[in-house]
């Protein structure tokens, strides 16, 4: 230090000598110096010790002024999609945001609703402040829903038609009996000898009494549309063939009535037939809780032959009087109420519905909503087709001037006007969107919670390891995963079916969907429905069907020939089908074909080894096996086993089969014979030697509708 301080001391005091003076008492050989003398003299700057931290000051001042980070406003359930339109970024930029983080990146779509946490961390990881959006003065949308009114006071209360479905097993004659109670032909219309539908008639009986029937389909595939033709009736007429008995459809149809809290009427059909026996079909209706007056029930069974019009009459007072029994009654003036029984696309009308009035009075002009779609109604028609100006409670029409197609099954209110309409869809769109989104929450929910667990099971099993050894191990497990985006995943080699469903009517492709979801055979060939939807085959069809290399199922409806070339230049299977039990047929046969084949072994002949020896064959030794063949035949060019002690060996096929010293192809049996391997084998006496065949043959898949 004090050197230091010395040094200092001698700098300040020659910066302050005068250098003409200093010169003077330099030696001459200092002033002979070329380099000295044509120096400038040195000038002082009495302000250098400034020098530096002026020029960082300026430094300072030259810094660009600071840019605010971009405000994202978030509020609590964000969609992703949502998130990346606020951030004015992609929705890749929300996926690479949330790499290395627990998210479930396969799962996660655009319209899936993030956490609060990692909304902000893809905000804060984007470089951008979050701020909380303002909560709104009232969160609850008003409900805007339509109703229904209020019991109507009883003395406004008049007589109406009783609504009947005739119901029970496939081919027991529903149909036939509808037929001969209007006097049509319906059976013949309907493809297969079969209902695949769900009708409703007006009938007018020779008394004038006036009964609106249910006519539903037998088939097992048509389960929903039983049920919701007993949910829609006041009386159900069990038809069961007196030959045939008590059937699975029938035990089906007694439960839809019991649920339905439905009065039952028993039709004992077929009584006509030599080997009829309506004593039985009674005595098993009570193993089913059905208890006919004759056992001491409250039941009516009515004998009766539907073909041949026999004792028809019975049946029909039977039906007007428990009619009677029941009081019905209904409103009909004030707003009208109804049930939609079945739904189609019509060519020339557009949407049609089949529905049934309950209450008030259905005219032209009337404004409905069912579920999520609203009509102004333009027409009304009868099940002949002829146009009719209204229609009361317990009448069945034809209703068009949908927008767009409701479900069967959906119940039918009228409103005051369109704006009013409008104002009821909006409402139940957003309530089953609000409720869509709470299940969309609580999966995602529960995904998540599976990825943290499987993610704390991942440390814990590092948990010895140091934190880079963890970390290039936690790498090392998921750079596969982390290495592509969902989009870019490749995509599986597993069999796999996209199906475009198209049916004549709602309840047609309800029932296709019905069997559907109970495909259990994913293991083999993933089936997935893609569309589905009412009328036609169109162009769309085909194109979507392209574009997920699927095929198209049509129930009940028609191609044109322009979409049958398109389907055909496209590659795109078109499979169109009137009868439902054969599309599924086809369907089975197109998944059984989607199967990778499968390897059949068929064991031609067996040999016991009774001696082994060697024999020269050149300069090399081969081991042959003595044999008798035991059972079938050897033969040479198939494939062969080796069985010691109940284990397989060996398998492959044989270099040499010689009987006696003949070289053969086939040895038969009794016939003993030596054979020698491809390859070095150790046969010993007591070996088995099977020869076998293998096939390939085409897996069939094991699924089954049901019938």
């Amino acid at each position: 230090m004090n050197v230091m301080s010395s040094v200092r001391r001698g700098a300040q005091r020659l910066r302050c000598t005068d250098l003409p003076l200093l010169s003077s008492f330099l030696s001459p050989p200092f002033l002979r110096c070329p380099a000295w003398s044509s120096a400038p003299p040195v000038t002082y700057l009495p302000n250098r010790k400034f020098a530096a931290k002026q020029v960082r000051k300026g430094q300072k001042e030259q810094k660009k002024p600071k840019v605010d980070k971009q405000e994202v406003e978030i509020r609590q359930g964000m969609t992703a999609a949502a998130l990346a339109a606020a951030m004015n970024k992609d929705f890749d930029h929300v996926l690479e945001a949330l790499l290395n983080t627990p998210v479930d990146l396969d799962s996660l779509e655009p319209d899936s609703v993030l956490e609060e946490k990692w909304i902000k961390e893809v905000v804060t990881r984007s470089g951008m402040k979050f701020r909380w959006a303002r909560l709104r003065e009232s969160r609850e949308k008003p409900n805007t829903d339509a109703r229904r009114r209020p019991p109507a006071d009883p003395s406004l209360l008049l007589p109406r038609p009783p609504v009947v479905t005739i119901m029970g097993h496939v081919d027991h004659g529903k149909t036939t009996l509808l037929d001969s109670l209007r006097n049509s032909q319906i059976v013949s219309t309907e493809a297969g000898g079969i209902t695949q539908h769900i009708g409703a008639f007006l009938v007018e009986l020779p008394t004038g009494e006036k009964i609106t029937f249910l006519d539903t389909p037998g088939h097992a595939a048509f389960s929903s549309m039983r049920a919701r033709g007993a949910h829609a009736t006041d009386i159900v007429i069990l038809v069961v063939a007196a030959d045939d008995g008590v059937m699975t459809q029938t035990v089906e149809s007694i439960q839809h009535a019991k649920s339905a809290k439905v009065p039952i009427i028993v039709a004992v059909n077929k009584c006509d037939r030599p080997q009829a026996d309506p004593a039985r079909v009674k005595r098993e209706l009570l193993a089913h809780g059905v208890v006919c007056e004759e056992f001491g029930g409250d039941v009516q069974a009515v004998h009766i032959s539907a073909l041949k019009g026999e004792n028809l009459l019975a049946l029909t007072e039977a039906t007007v009087a428990l009619a009677e029994v029941l009081e019905l009654k209904a409103d009909p003036g004030g707003a009208v109420e109804g049930l939609v029984i079945e739904s189609r696309t019509d060519r020339g009308r557009g949407p049609v519905t089949t529905a049934i009035v309950q209450r008030g009075t259905l005219r032209r002009g009337c404004v409905l909503v069912a579920g999520k779609c609203w009509a102004k109604v333009r027409f009304l028609f009868d099940e002949r087709g002829r146009m009719v100006m209204e229609a009361g409670p317990g009448a069945a029409v034809e209703v068009s001037g949908w927008k767009e197609l409701p479900s069967a099954g959906e119940l039918i209110l009228e409103v005051e006007s369109e704006q009013r309409v409008r104002e009821v869809v909006e409402w139940r769109s957003h309530e089953e969107e609000q409720q869509k989104l709470q299940e969309d929450q609580i999966a995602i929910q529960l995904k998540q919670q599976r990825h943290l667990e499987e993610y704390q099971r991942q440390r814990d099993a590092h948990a010895h390891l140091s934190w880079r050894q963890r970390k290039a191990a936690l790498y090392r497990a998921n750079k596969t995963r982390f290495s592509m985006r969902p989009s870019e995943h490749a995509e599986s080699h597993e069999p796999r079916l996209p199906l475009v469903i198209k049916g004549d009517v709602d309840g047609s492709v309800e029932a296709v969907l019905n069997i559907l979801d109970g495909y259990d055979a994913q293991h083999q060939c993933q089936l997935e429905v893609v569309h589905f939807g009412i009328g036609d085959v169109s162009e769309n069809d085909v194109n979507m069907a392209e574009a997920f290399g699927g095929s198209i199922y049509g129930f009940n409806v028609k191609a044109s020939r322009a979409v049958q070339n398109l389907a055909v230049k496209r590659g795109v299977a078109l499979h169109l089908h009137t009868i439902i039990y054969k599309l599924m047929e086809q369907l089975r046969e197109e998944l059984s074909s989607k199967l990778p084949p499968c390897v059949s072994e068929t064991v031609i002949g067996e040999a016991l080894v009774l001696a082994t020896f060697d024999v020269s064959v050149g300069k090399k030794k081969v081991l042959v096996a003595g044999c008798r063949v035991q059972k079938g035949s050897l033969d040479r060019r198939l494939k062969f086993r080796l069985i010691r002690g109940g284990d397989a060996v060996w398998e492959g096929s044989l270099s040499a089969l010689r009987h006696h010293k003949d070289d053969v192809q086939t040895v038969k049996t009794g016939m003993e014979c030596g054979l020698s391997a491809d390859t070095d084998m150790d046969f010993r006496p007591g070996d088995v030697i099977v020869c076998y065949e293998e096939k390939e043959m085409q897996q069939v898949t094991s699924w089954d509708p049901g019938f």
